[in-house]
């Protein structure tokens, strides 16, 4: 079917929705993309720390509490927004209809709480659109499972929403609108020198977002980068501008790139080590799937060379989820899974990393950030890479002073 218009897709985070002054810029900004011939779905997440009370409310139910309960009462932030952007949308002279997740229908997983989107039907959007609706404005982080529940797509979920709503309906471009004013070389709280880029390939975002850059969940820049949906990531307190923003798109869509796009940064991590682990077949799985059921998320794993068959087993976490990895792993050797001397936790280490296309075709970057952090005295206690990434763990206290330093190596403040 031919559509009268093209489609834009604007998604607004909860600190852009806090209260009823910015939901009325929010309808403004939307009217503004109505008046240059779009049809417009507007994703929305609940008011800024909505969801943290409804998610104690049901904690203080119980600590036991029913997942899919727990997903009908925290999706309810969103509803709430969804429907007051509509109303003053329509006083504003513009043809909206607010959705609820179940209504799309946004068809998901039955995963409560982490739930996955399968599949966003057209049909409904498509005959409104025809009808004369100019904007849909859909309740993010939400869907209906195959069980006619309700769900939600875990933290930051409504990025994923709206991105998958881009996709389905072919839109031109996805538009992000956040607290910033785009994606910037590394957080300009650690450095003043810290810039804002034009244009971010999708595998460097991913990298970035999963190494601890905060702008984009994770699973939306997936999304994106699957079906090639364009994204801008821009301030919803700033004025509109066409160049405004950061353009989140395919590498060749970019003409130049620097060979490190940005320092990312996790302050709080920790490292662990199993001391005279038995080196035989098997042992890997005997020791990272007890983790793994136990839901601790592992991230950098270092194997010392074996020494009279025993060697040491280092790894990355949470500092957060420390004590439940200690106790995955004594229970596996308690149980004759395993069998090591000793397990030192050390809860006081950052990672810091740098991120780059560019690398792919440039030699010599891990020998330049090494050089770098050697210089201020930063000792690396544990070194991950990948074609467009080089991780390192370091002492938490020294995090700051490495992200500035290999800001300053790669001359990042510099277009």
């Amino acid at each position: 079917m031919t559509r009268q218009k093209p489609r834009l897709v604007m998604k607004f985070g909860g600190t852009s929705v806090a209260n009823l002054e910015r939901i009325r810029r929010v309808a403004k900004r939307v009217g503004v993309e109505v008046a240059k011939g779009y049809d417009v779905i507007v994703v929305v997440s609940a008011m800024a720390g909505k969801t943290n009370e409804l998610v104690g409310w049901v904690g203080e139910t119980s600590p036991l509490y029913d997942a899919r309960e727990y997903d009908a009462v925290v999706s309810s932030g969103e509803n709430v927004t969804a429907g007051l952007l509509a109303l003053i949308l329509q006083e504003n002279g513009v043809e909206a209809r607010s959705w609820q997740g179940w209504q799309v229908p946004v068809l998901t997983s039955s995963a409560h709480s982490s739930a996955r989107i399968e599949d966003i039907p057209t049909a409904n959007f498509d005959d409104r659109f025809d009808k004369g609706m100019q904007v849909a404005v859909v309740a993010g982080f939400q869907g209906i499972s195959a069980e006619g529940r309700i769900t939600t797509l875990g933290r930051g979920g409504s990025d994923t929403t709206a991105v998958a709503f881009a996709a389905a309906h072919e839109a031109e471009r996805c538009d992000i609108y956040t607290d910033v004013d785009g994606v910037y070389t590394t957080d300009p709280r650690i450095t003043s020198k810290a810039r804002k880029l034009d244009r971010i390939a999708f595998e460097e975002m991913l990298e970035l977002a999963s190494l601890g850059a905060k702008v984009l969940q994770t699973r939306s820049v997936e999304l994106a980068m699957r079906y090639k949906v364009k994204l801008r990531v821009l301030s919803s307190f700033e004025e509109p501008s066409d160049d405004a923003g950061t353009l989140v798109c395919a590498e060749e869509d970019i003409m130049e790139s620097n060979v490190v796009a940005g320092v990312a940064f996790v302050r709080d991590e920790a490292k662990m080590t199993l001391v005279s682990v038995a080196d035989r077949p098997g042992v890997s799985a005997a020791i990272f799937g007890p983790l793994a059921e136990s839901g601790v998320n592992v991230d950098m794993i270092v194997q010392n060379i074996a020494e009279d068959g025993r060697t040491d087993m280092t790894f990355s976490l949470p500092v957060d989820q420390v004590a439940r990895a200690d106790r995955a792993v004594r229970d596996a050797m308690a149980a004759g899974q395993i069998e090591f001397r000793d397990l030192i936790a050390d809860r006081d280490v950052s990672k810091v990393s740098v991120v780059g296309i560019g690398m792919r075709s440039h030699a010599g970057v891990a020998a330049r950030m090494f050089r770098a952090l050697s210089n201020e005295g930063i000792n690396i206690r544990v070194i991950t890479t990948s074609e467009i990434k080089i991780s390192v763990l370091i002492d938490r206290k020294y995090m700051e002073l490495a992200v500035q330093a290999l800001h300053d190596e790669f001359g990042l403040e510099k277009a």
